[in-house]
């Protein structure tokens, strides 16, 4: 990055030189065109005025004007040159067909510049109309553009060599002065006290820091979660092992077998459903690019479903009531069953003996909702963000012995964001709890 910064530096420098240089030696010969036009004006009044050039006998006998850099020129009005102070006039052609000979025998005055390629000069006319009508003319030679500019090119080049230097050190400068910043803010990236010198970086650092955070977040969560599960499998395998050994030590009355092998068997099945909504929720974390959608009817999976717990319901003393209309939903018919299933599940399990729990499947702002309310023991106002994490349960004694794993709402809320929906719950200790799911 240094590098290409302090490369495009100096090539904007050095292109910055030469436009400036090229734009200084046409604007400087530009003036100095008007300047030899003007200064020829000059002298070709002088000379008009000083009445020098007459047709009167022997006028120009005596006329000697020795001038290196200015050439005179008198000129009769049928174009026959009558003087010329370089040249002998007998040897000269006629002049009437001269650009600015023509125009001062219209006009009064006239200019012109006849460039010379191979010579690479110019040369400028300035021709003035007499009161006799003969016309006087008086021109001078100039180096051309391109002579100036090679006359100084050693000069030049030397000021060239010069300046690049500086902008080579400037751009080393201003390159490290640039970055500067940005270096000392990433060193100090997990400061977020610490401010981007440069306002157009903020949303860019903001964005840098918020996915560090949500790395260690991820982290955290990762290094929570197997440390919960070798704590949920642990338990279990605990107990399995526990019978095992009064098993095989024989210390256990008879009568007893009874109760140690639905301790086994109890065990051996939460251990299963942890198994099972573990692996869920690996797939469930992996499966955005496999999901099978399609139209389904909500209250139709919901009715299926309920069908399905009332065994449990019963077995728990909790009444399973249903109200719905078709409601038509673009889901994964397999995750719309699990995600149904582990609210009911939640409902009746966290349920008092005797109590209730509602499904209902409706539409609300013409949006389907499925709500799943129970009138059980409900949950702590300072608990109810946490209820989605994994593992994470209101009543840990409660939960283990109704067959919990603490998993179950965090497959709901995988499979609600997946599906794009959004879910909310309401809850009072001892009144019960609601969960709405909006799709």
């Amino acid at each position: 990055m240094k590098q290409k910064i302090n490369v495009r530096l100096i090539g904007i420098a050095i292109l910055a030189v030469f436009a400036t240089l090229i734009s200084i030696t046409l604007i400087f010969y530009s003036l100095f065109e008007k300047q030899v036009r003007k200064d020829l004006r000059i002298h070709a009044k002088i000379l008009k005025e000083a009445k020098i050039f007459t047709k009167e006998e022997n006028s120009l006998q005596d006329l000697r004007m020795d001038t290196e850099e200015l050439r005179i020129t008198w000129i009769d009005e049928d174009g026959t040159v009558l003087y010329d102070n370089d040249t002998d006039a007998k040897d000269m052609e006629n002049h009437s067909d001269r650009p600015e000979i023509a125009a001062a025998y219209r006009t009064g005055s006239g200019e012109s510049v006849r460039r010379s390629d191979t010579m690479n000069r110019n040369t400028f006319y300035c021709a003035l109309r007499l009161e006799d009508g003969t016309v006087l003319r008086v021109s001078t030679e100039t180096r051309s553009l391109f002579n100036v500019f090679f006359t100084v090119v050693p000069m030049i080049a030397l000021i060239l060599t010069v300046i690049i230097l500086l902008c080579i050190l400037c751009a080393h400068f201003l390159t490290r002065q640039l970055l500067q910043p940005i270096e000392d803010m990433v060193e100090n990236m997990e400061d977020m006290e610490t401010l981007p010198v440069y306002k157009e970086l903020v949303p860019f650092v903001n964005r840098i820091r918020m996915q560090h955070e949500n790395i260690l977040m991820a982290a955290k969560v990762r290094q929570d979660f197997t440390a919960n599960v070798s704590h949920e499998l642990k338990t279990p395998l605990t107990a399995i092992s526990g019978y095992a050994e009064l098993i095989e030590n024989h210390m256990i009355d008879e009568g007893e077998e009874t109760r140690i092998a639905q301790g086994i068997r109890r065990n051996a099945d939460r251990l299963v459903r942890l198994i099972n909504d573990i692996i869920r929720l690996s797939e469930l974390d992996n499966s955005e690019d496999e999901i099978r959608y399609e139209s389904l009817d909500l209250c139709e999976l919901a009715e299926n479903a309920i069908e399905f717990l009332k065994v449990f319901a019963n077995r728990r003393g909790v009444s399973l009531l249903f109200e719905g209309e078709r409601c038509l939903i673009r889901a994964n018919r397999e995750m719309m069953g699990e995600l149904i299933d582990n609210l009911c599940q939640n409902a009746i399990r966290y349920n008092n003996e005797g109590g209730k729990v509602t499904v209902k499947v409706t539409h609300e702002k013409k949006a389907p909702v499925l709500i799943v309310s129970d009138n059980g023991i409900g949950i702590p106002k300072e608990q109810q963000e946490r209820v989605f994490e994994r593992f994470y349960r209101v009543d840990k004694s409660r939960s283990k012995e109704t067959g919990g794993t603490g998993l179950g709402l965090a497959i709901v809320k995988h499979i609600v964001e997946l599906h794009g929906a959004s879910i909310t719950l309401n809850s009072e200790i001892g009144k019960g709890t609601t969960i709405r799911v909006e799709f």
